[in-house]
């Protein structure tokens, strides 16, 4: 635990960081948020990307249950919108914004 957030990595996290999230996203991810767990693919990234990560954990307090779908849809309306499913999801962009 890390300012009340779980974060985990490991093989088990590597390979669906990679693997599953890759099918999604080309390349996989290096973190991930799901409420206050933050997966990592291993203990350098997380805390590379710690800052970023808790701006999501602070997102999925505002949107509870509905932050992933807030997520996905977001992603949905940038592609709809001629723009890139993680880089203009208005969520990552905060993200960034926060933590530049």
């Amino acid at each position: 635990m890390v300012q009340g957030v779980l974060e985990v990595h490991g093989p088990a996290a590597e390979f669906f960081l990679r693997r599953v999230v890759g099918v999604f996203l080309k390349g996989g991810a290096s973190a991930i948020t799901f409420g206050h767990i933050v997966l990592g693919r291993d203990q350098r990234v997380l805390e590379m990307t710690r800052a970023h990560e808790r701006v999501h954990v602070r997102q999925a307090e505002l949107w509870g249950p509905l932050f992933l779908p807030v997520y996905l849809g977001a992603s949905l309306w940038a592609l709809a919108r001629g723009g890139r499913a993680y880089e203009d999801n208005f969520l990552e962009k905060e993200a960034f914004k926060k933590t530049r």
